[in-house]
């Protein structure tokens, strides 16, 4: 029987489930993201692993990936006026 310390033991080479969890997304989301390689994962044999540290650095670019310069300001568009009814 597999104790909660063992269960949330992270591990460096993940199969899919193992790296949903650690991602926080379902491991059909993430199997599409491998697929379309949107995130970094290789295949071994004929499943999808995922290296814990490949994450890491993944997660880091897109966190904080974005300069200054592109970053952009959306602000709220101006309703119109409404015509007063006749």
């Amino acid at each position: 029987m597999k104790t909660s310390a063992a269960r949330s033991e992270v591990r460096e080479v993940m199969d899919i489930r193992q790296a949903a969890e650690y991602l926080g997304i379902s491991p059909d989301t993430l199997y599409k993201y491998a697929s379309e390689s949107f995130v970094p994962a290789f295949k071994l044999g004929n499943r999808w692993r995922f290296k814990k540290s490949r994450l890491d650095d993944w997660m880091d670019q897109q966190s904080g990936g974005a300069s200054r310069a592109e970053i952009r300001v959306v602000r709220p568009r101006q309703k119109k006026p409404v015509r007063a009814a006749r």
